[in-house]
């Protein structure tokens, strides 16, 4: 498989960009996951809640690639605030079973629409 990947499940792009890529390595790349929920547009203000919408996201992505999230081997999640780095990682375990792909969490600046979390991953496909 290879090429764009793209779902009504998950918010569309906000820019020059696709939801998932999949390339001829059997790789899925998918780009980084606003918590937006696709149906009504909106976000959470809450970071937990904001974590979960933006795995649900991922993983939906992931689906129309044909893999899942026990396929993923790396993530990076960005965050606006570091102080929520615990909020986050309860929620995120629960979106892995066991086997946790290798991931990189960094603070930065400012997220578009001004969302606390963002979250990117590779996967098998």
């Amino acid at each position: 498989m290879e090429g764009v990947i793209s779902t009504v499940n998950a918010p569309a792009a906000i820019g020059p960009y696709s939801q998932g890529r999949a390339a001829g390595c059997g790789l899925v790349f998918v780009s980084g996951q606003l918590p937006v929920d696709p149906e009504t547009g909106e976000m959470a203000a809450d970071v937990s809640e904001q974590t979960r919408r933006s795995l649900e996201n991922v993983r939906s992505i992931l689906k129309a690639a044909g893999t899942d999230m026990e396929h993923v081997v790396k993530t990076t999640v960005f965050l606006q605030h570091m102080e929520d780095f615990a909020a986050m990682n309860e929620v995120y375990k629960g979106f892995f079973d066991g086997a946790f792909p290798a991931r990189s969490a960094v603070e930065v600046a400012k997220l578009p629409k001004g969302a606390l979390v963002e979250i990117e991953a590779v996967a098998e496909a």
